[in-house]
């Protein structure tokens, strides 16, 4: 199976003190350990980055920068990036003109075109509802891994 993360899959496996962190942690893990391909994307990076560095008062982490190039660095090293190229902005335009996206879920669409281009059929996500508009792509809520 070749699955993309969600940030908020990224985001909850860097807080350990949040209740989800143990389930995001737990699902990429075995995903990685079955020998699924597992994704992440710029994408990806530009959301934790803005969530990261956002102070926790305002709905962020707190993070420093230095903090969240280490997050970073560790999310290279544990899965496989998929790169921005230009494909991925046509594939964008015509998945926001056919659904009619509009607003932050235009955020939402982008991963998907880096899906489409890449030929990744699934999202590891805990917002599968943000995805249920794209019938091309199957939104895997981290719980349905665990036992």
């Amino acid at each position: 199976m070749r699955v993309l993360v969600d940030t908020n899959i990224l985001l909850r496996s860097v807080q350990p003190s949040h209740p989800l962190c143990s389930q995001a942690t737990r699902a990429v893990s075995k995903l990685i350990r079955q020998k699924d391909a597992v994704f992440f994307c710029a994408q990806n990076i530009a959301e934790f980055w803005n969530v990261a560095t956002r102070p926790a008062d305002g709905n962020g982490l707190g993070l420093s920068p230095e903090e969240v190039l280490q997050e970073v660095g560790n999310i290279e090293k544990s899965l496989t990036l998929l790169p921005d190229i230009p494909a991925i902005y046509g594939a964008w335009k015509k998945i926001v003109a056919a659904h009619k996206v509009h607003r932050v879920k235009v955020h939402d669409a982008r991963l998907v075109a880096v899906m489409s281009i890449y030929a990744v059929q699934s999202v590891l996500t805990f917002n599968s509802a943000d995805f249920q508009r794209f019938s091309n792509i199957r939104a895997i809520h981290p719980s349905s891994l665990l036992p």
